[in-house]
């Protein structure tokens, strides 16, 4: 259910969501995301994620890639370039102080924790 503070709830819903879909694509785990799947990891249904993903797609961060056999809970969502930005921009900020460099590993501040694009960070390439 969509609460009466919509405003706070979608910036916060905007903020998770961009984190956790950067997150999975950085990871290598998921280009993209069906809001059930996003149910396991973040404390909300699937039926409210889809509403945000709807949203989040209508504003310009997110593409939409409808289930070829129009099922409405299988439509899929990727990060566009906006998207990536945002989402790791975000992540950075929330993780800032986690995101320490070892020994072969780049810095938090580095490009590839802001597009999430590993192909050009010389510590993600393996000799």
């Amino acid at each position: 259910m969509i609460s009466d503070n919509q405003p706070l709830d979608t910036l916060f819903w905007r903020d998770e969501i961009l984190q956790v879909m950067f997150w999975l694509r950085g990871e290598g785990l998921a280009q993209t995301v069906t809001a059930q799947e996003l149910e396991v990891f973040l404390n909300n249904n699937a039926s409210t994620l889809h509403f945000y993903l709807e949203q989040f797609t209508e504003e310009g961060y997110l593409t939409r890639h409808p289930d070829p056999a129009g099922m409405p809970g299988a439509t899929r969502y990727e990060l566009n370039d906006l998207g990536r930005r945002e989402g790791g921009r975000r992540f950075q900020d929330e993780f800032a102080g986690m995101q320490k460099s070892g020994h072969g590993e780049c810095s938090a501040d580095c490009s590839c924790h802001q597009t999430g694009d590993h192909a050009n960070c010389p510590s993600h390439h393996h000799h």
